[in-house]
C-alpha cells in the first residue's frame, strides 16, 4: 500500500512531541537536518557526513547545545545579539504585537504604528543628516535598495550614466544578486554573484599592504585607491562608494584614522555619494550608535540590521540622508521598490525594545567607555603568546591573526601556507572548548555581545589563550613551527 503522503511518520510526530518538551534526539535532528535543511555557506556533503551542531537555548552571552555543553558566544550569533540571549521583554513586545497587529503591508497608502514609531526614533539616534528611513528585511535586502536608490538619484538629476558603484575587495554587503556583486567576495562572484557597473578597489588592511608605512601614512594612501578608480572609470559615471566602517566578515580589518576622512574628501570632490554600510557597527558595536560617528565618515546612506533587533526578529533598512531623500520624495513620483516586510510591525515592535534596552542600561556608553576599553587591553595582551603575530580591536571587534614565526616587526612575521587550514584548526579546539570564535583565513575573531562583563572578557580571554595553546601543541606535532 502506498503511503499516504499526507500523513506524517510516526517518527516525525515523535520528533516535534519531542521538541515541544525540550527533549531533543540529536541524532535524529541531525539526521533530519542533513536530509531536508540547506544551510548558508555550507559544504552540505560535509555537514551531512559530519552532523550539525544542534544549538536549543541562549541565556546572556552563553548558549546551550543539545546535549547539554555550555558555550561562551563570542561572536554574539552572527554579529547581531548585541543585547544578549534571553531578553524576554523583546519576546513580551513581540507578543504583545503579534495579539495585535501581527502583520499588515505598508503599501496602499497604509502604516503600522511600530513602523512609524521605530523610523523616528532611528532618526533621532542617528547622524543629523538622516530624516527618513527604508525597511527592508535584511542587510542584504537594504543593499539592493541603496543600489537602486541611488541609481534613481541620479536619473532624476539628469545624470543616467552616474550608474558605477564602487566597492572594496573582501567586503561583505550580502548576498542576494546585487549585495553580493556590491561584496568584493571572489567565491561569491565565482558563482554568479557579479552584475555590471559595479567596480572594486583594495581593502585598507594595513598587514597586507602598509609595508614601510606608518598606520597614518597607510590611510591616505589605500583612501588615494578611490580616487583612482574614479578617475579610471569617470567621475561624470560613478553614482557611489560603499564600505563598512570596520570590515567585518572580511576579518575585522579596522581602518587607520586618516582613511575615512580622507574617502569622505574624495567623494566631496567628485560629488559621488557615500554609503556606510553599518549592518555590524551600528547599534554600539564600536562604542558609539553607528560606527560612522566613530570613523568620522558623513554618509549619504546607512545600511542597517542584525544589531536593530539584536537578530531576535529579522529586520533591515536604510537610512536615507536629506540629499538622497529631498529629490526621490520631491521629484521621483513613485518609487517601484519595496517588500511585503517592509515596516513589519512585529519585527518593528522587537526593535523598539531592543533600543530601549541599549539605551536604559548605558550599553553603547558601557563599550565605548569600559569594557571595550577592557577587551582592548586583555585581547592585545594575546600578542605574547607564540601563535600570535597581530592583535588589534574596535569597540566591541577584534581580530588577531596567527602566524608561523613572530618577528619584531608585524609586517616581517612569516605565516602558515593557508592550505594548511590553521585558522580552522585553532577554531576546532575553541568550539571544543567551550567558545565561539571565527576563522577568517589565519585570522581569528570575536565580535562578543554587548552586554559582556569585565569578569566575562576574563573567562572569554582565558579560553582564547587555552585554545591558542593547544593549538600551537597540534602544529608542533605537524611539523608546522619548531
Amino acid at each position: 500500500m502506498t503511503a499516504n503522503p499526507m500523513v506524517p511518520s510516526a517518527a516525525l510526530v515523535a520528533s516535534v512531541k519531542a521538541a515541544t518538551h525540550d527533549v531533543y534526539d540529536t541524532a535524529e535532528i541531525q539526521r533530519q537536518d542533513a536530509a531536508h535543511y540547506m544551510h548558508p555557506f555550507t559544504d552540505h556533503k560535509a555537514l551531512g557526513e559530519r552532523g550539525a551542531r544542534v544549538m536549543v537555548r541562549g541565556d546572556g552571552i552563553y548558549l546551550w547545545d543539545s546535549e547539554g555543553n555550555k558555550i561562551l558566544d563570542g561572536m554574539s550569533g552572527l554579529w547581531c545579539v548585541n543585547v544578549g540571549y534571553g531578553r524576554t521583554s523583546i519576546s513580551d513586545a513581540v507578543y504583545r504585537q503579534m495579539q495585535t497587529l501581527p502583520f499588515y503591508n505598508s503599501f496602499f497608502n497604509t502604516t503600522n504604528v511600530p513602523a512609524t514609531r521605530l523610523a523616528a526614533l532611528l532618526v533621532e539616534i542617528s547622524p543629523p543628516q538622516f530624516n527618513h528611513v527604508f525597511f527592508t528585511g535584511s542587510g542584504s535586502e537594504a543593499n539592493d535598495t541603496n543600489l537602486r536608490m541611488v541609481r534613481r538619484y541620479w536619473d532624476l538629476k539628469g545624470q543616467p550614466q552616474r550608474h558605477t558603484i564602487i566597492s572594496r575587495y573582501n567586503a561583505y554587503h550580502g548576498s542576494t544578486v546585487a549585495g553580493a556583486a556590491l561584496g568584493g567576495m571572489a567565491g561569491m562572484h565565482e558563482q554568479g554573484g557579479m552584475i555590471p557597473g559595479i567596480e572594486h578597489i583594495g581593502q585598507p588592511n594595513y598587514l597586507e599592504n602598509g609595508s614601510g608605512m606608518t598606520l597614518d601614512e597607510f590611510g591616505i594612501v589605500a583612501a588615494g585607491w578611490l580616487e583612482a578608480k574614479i578617475l579610471e572609470v569617470g567621475a561624470d559615471k560613478v553614482a557611489a562608494f560603499i564600505g563598512e566602517p570596520v570590515q567585518g566578515a572580511g576579518g575585522v580589518i579596522i581602518p587607520p584614522s586618516t582613511y575615512w576622512p580622507e574617502i569622505g574628501r574624495i567623494c566631496d570632490k567628485y560629488g559621488v555619494l557615500l554609503i556606510a554600510d553599518e549592518v555590524i557597527c551600528g547599534f554600539g558595536r564600536l562604542g558609539t550608535w553607528f560606527g560612522s560617528e566613530l570613523m568620522q565618515i558623513k554618509p549619504d546612506l546607512i545600511t542597517f540590521a542584525k544589531g536593530v533587533t539584536s537578530g531576535y526578529v529579522p529586520l533591515g533598512g536604510v537610512l536615507v540622508g536629506d540629499r538622497v531623500a529631498s529629490v526621490l520624495i520631491n521629484e521621483g513620483g513613485d518609487f517601484n521598490h519595496g517588500f511585503t516586510y517592509s515596516g513589519h510591525p512585529v519585527a518593528c515592535a522587537a526593535a523598539l525594545e531592543n533600543i530601549r534596552i541599549l539605551m536604559d542600561e548605558r550599553l553603547v556608553q558601557q563599550v565605548a567607555q569600559d569594557t571595550g576599553p577592557y577587551l582592548k587591553e586583555k585581547f592585545e595582551a594575546l600578542m605574547d603568546h607564540p601563535l600570535v603575530g597581530y592583535a588589534d580591536t574596535c569597540g566591541f571587534v577584534a581580530g588577531l591573526n596567527l602566524v608561523r614565526k613572530k618577528a619584531a616587526a608585524v609586517h616581517d612575521c612569516e605565516y602558515f601556507d593557508p592550505e594548511q587550514g590553521v585558522g580552522m584548526i585553532c577554531r576546532g579546539y575553541m568550539f571544543a572548548n567551550g567558545i565561539i570564535m571565527r576563522a577568517v583565513g589565519d585570522r581569528m575573531i570575536i565580535a562578543p555581545p554587548l552586554v559582556m562583563t569585565r569578569a566575562q572578557i576574563d573567562e572569554m580571554i582565558f579560553k582564547i589563550r587555552y585554545c591558542l595553546e593547544a593549538t600551537l601543541i597540534d602544529v608542533q606535532k605537524r611539523g608546522w613551527v619548531a
